[in-house]
């Protein structure tokens, strides 16, 4: 038996995104979006808001970049979540974190979010709130690398639950893609 929710924003795993971006005084600014993905080969979109101060900053700078939210710094991609810097124009130094300017955008990597999406603007639709951006290099601290590979278990990835208002860590393996299901054929 199943129960019917209706229509709702309801879906798992939701990647908690940092989105970082520099304003018009260089002062670096991040938000946290869960609404975002891979959407073609290197790009990523996401559903934003006219009215961050982040998606006004990209408008202007042309990039950003995107970290993966871990278990080691909920705390501190929740408050990017529930602080706006219209408001609190200082709000990443408040948060405690640190970054470094991207060497292939003019966007800031977060240092202690290991691993980081650095993007050109390719476009922004006010209307659906959908912006999309060009995956122009992946970066990742050396430290969540396993035999030169990004390891999951340990990144230690958070993903929103938008059903319970609660964040999630992924990182088990519970099986191996492109070989596992060839067992049916």
């Amino acid at each position: 038996m199943r129960k019917n929710f209706g229509s709702k924003t309801y879906l798992y795993p939701m990647p908690v995104l940092i989105i970082a971006s520099y304003d018009e005084n260089g002062t670096v600014d991040a938000m946290n979006a869960a609404w975002g993905g891979i959407s073609e080969e290197n790009q990523i979109s996401m559903c934003l808001s006219p009215e961050h101060k982040t998606v006004s900053n990209i408008l202007n700078t042309k990039a950003f970049t995107v970290s993966v939210g871990d278990r080691d710094h909920v705390r501190e991609c929740d408050y990017f979540g529930v602080v706006s810097a219209n408001k609190v124009p200082n709000k990443f130094e408040k948060s405690g974190l640190t970054a470094t300017k991207s060497d292939f955008v003019n966007a800031p990597i977060i240092n202690e979010l290991k691993m980081t999406l650095e993007c050109e603007l390719i476009s922004y639709d006010e209307q659906s709130c959908i912006m999309t951006g060009k995956i122009v290099n992946v970066s990742a601290d050396e430290s969540i690398l396993t035999e030169g590979k990004i390891d999951p278990s340990k990144l230690k990835p958070i993903c929103f639950d938008p059903v319970n208002n609660e964040y999630l860590v992924l990182g088990t393996t519970v099986g191996k893609a492109f070989f596992d299901g060839l067992s049916l054929r």
